[in-house]
């Protein structure tokens, strides 16, 4: 790898009005289960890394759904097995919350080289299920938001 990833990324959770919520399982670590995430790349603004990171993993074209940015900001320590991934010296990452409202579970197409499986699960499993403390408290917010507005 010829540079190095920018410690900022996006946290995407896709979810149905009805409140079931798409989980991808990480090729890089089988078990792993997540929402969309991903880097900024340079000159992207956080919306369009959203966009992207959907578009890549999922196949999905926010363009047709609701993205919202919640306003949510979370830092965390990068786990020690990517850290090889970011300049040296960098531990820890400011992840950025969106929410992606689609009518129902639609289906994804997923990238081998990041993703495994896909699955619709119901919030509350969902919130059990990830492996991201912040990606559970994410999902959480699912049921105090009103989902046609999230």
């Amino acid at each position: 790898m010829s540079t190095y990833k920018v410690p900022v990324s996006v946290l995407v959770v896709i979810y149905t009005a009805d409140l079931k919520v798409l989980l991808l399982d990480r090729a890089d670590h089988p078990g792993y289960w997540q929402s969309v995430t991903g880097s900024q790349d340079a000159g992207e603004t956080l919306e369009q890394t959203a966009a992207r990171e959907v578009q890549e993993e999922t196949g999905i074209d926010v363009s047709q759904y609701q993205l919202t940015d919640w306003n949510i900001t979370n830092t965390y320590e990068i786990y020690p097995e990517w850290r090889h991934r970011y300049a040296p010296g960098v531990v820890s990452n400011t992840e950025h919350v969106f929410g992606l409202l689609v009518p129902q579970s639609v289906t994804v197409t997923l990238s081998p080289r990041e993703h495994l499986h896909a699955v619709w699960l119901p919030r509350q499993e969902a919130e059990q299920k990830v492996f991201s403390p912040s990606n559970a408290a994410a999902i959480k917010l699912l049921a105090s938001r009103n989902a046609t507005s999230a």
